[in-house]
């Protein structure tokens, strides 16, 4: 007979025990909160809303930005709710939901990183074939492709950590459900399902980069035989997927690449990841970018006169 599965919550130790210290992350990660969904919703409604940004790479960007909000909300309001209270609890149920949806957008997020490096390719590699490769059912064909291998990716996830017994202790060292946290706490011997872990997050996280980096550096030898004027804009626009590759994929590397342990530092770099990209991206692809800027001074400046009327 199975060992049975007798816990019903699992109880979070949070980012500190100091109680300064949480009223500080509070106010924090509140402010990072508004600001990530106030910036994505801004980027999501700017593309939707001006006939200037009709190419594919604002098509990717708007489902990359609608990720960035969804992804940190998965977590980071159940963070900032914690830290009012001296004992931080989820059920069962809600520890794996939160699991799913951590999973489910960002690895939604990867894949869609990976959609806009081959959008750039075309775009710079075979510039005169890209109307007829990236038209509008092939880019919507890459995103909800995108969207269904985080949906598929989420679900291994999940169901591999569901189905195992937990008796107690049912104490998590993180400040939100992971997988690896939730492994070490399993009444069972867990060291082939972490090696699907690791096989399917981190393999994930690490072909992604590869294939995102050799990608950028094909299109950078390829801007050798541009114009000046040509090459600084593409280098812009690249500059700039590159930097989110970075953070988006370096964490999850840390993280998942290793037999399933757990260490000091993951909380740290697990919240860097949660936090950060979904914060810096709406500023990357703005203020990187001169025609996203213009059409968010066209937006405001319609917005202002009609106020006006």
């Amino acid at each position: 007979m199975g060992t049975k599965n007798n816990v019903t919550e699992f109880v979070l130790f949070g980012l500190f025990q100091s109680r300064t210290f949480q009223h500080v992350c509070f106010v924090i990660f509140s402010v990072f909160h508004v600001l990530t969904v106030l910036g994505n919703l801004l980027v999501i409604i700017t593309i939707n809303a001006s006939k200037t940004l009709q190419a594919p790479m604002y098509f990717f960007l708007s489902h990359l930005s609608f990720a960035d909000v969804c992804y940190p909300s998965a977590t980071t309001p159940k963070m900032i709710a914690d830290t009012f209270v001296e004992r931080k609890t989820i059920s069962f149920n809600g520890c794996m939901t939160q699991l799913f949806s951590a999973h489910f957008f960002g690895g939604t997020e990867i894949f869609l990183l990976t959609a806009m490096a081959y959008d750039r390719y075309v775009a710079i590699c075979r510039p005169l074939h890209y109307t007829t490769i990236m038209d509008r059912w092939k880019c919507g064909l890459l995103a909800g492709a995108s969207w269904v291998a985080g949906f598929l990716h989420s679900t291994l996830q999940t169901l591999l950590t569901v189905q195992l017994p937990f008796c107690g202790p049912n104490e998590i060292d993180n400040f939100f459900c992971d997988v690896h946290p939730l492994l070490k706490l399993a009444c069972a011997d867990t060291y082939v399902v972490g090696l699907v872990v690791v096989a399917n997050s981190g393999m994930i996280s690490l072909v992604s980069f590869l294939i995102l980096i050799i990608s950028y550096v094909v299109i950078l030898l390829n801007l050798r035989s541009r114009s000046s004027e040509g090459r600084r804009k593409a280098l812009s626009t690249c500059g700039s997927h590159i930097i989110t590759v970075l953070l988006v994929l370096v964490p999850p590397m840390f993280m998942y690449i290793r037999p399933s342990t757990t260490l000091a530092a993951d909380k740290l770099v697990i919240l860097f990841n949660i936090v950060m990209p979904p914060l810096l991206n709406p500023l990357i692809y703005t203020l990187r970018n001169n025609e996203v800027k213009n059409a968010m001074k066209k937006l405001f400046r319609v917005k202002g006169s009609l106020g006006e009327k």
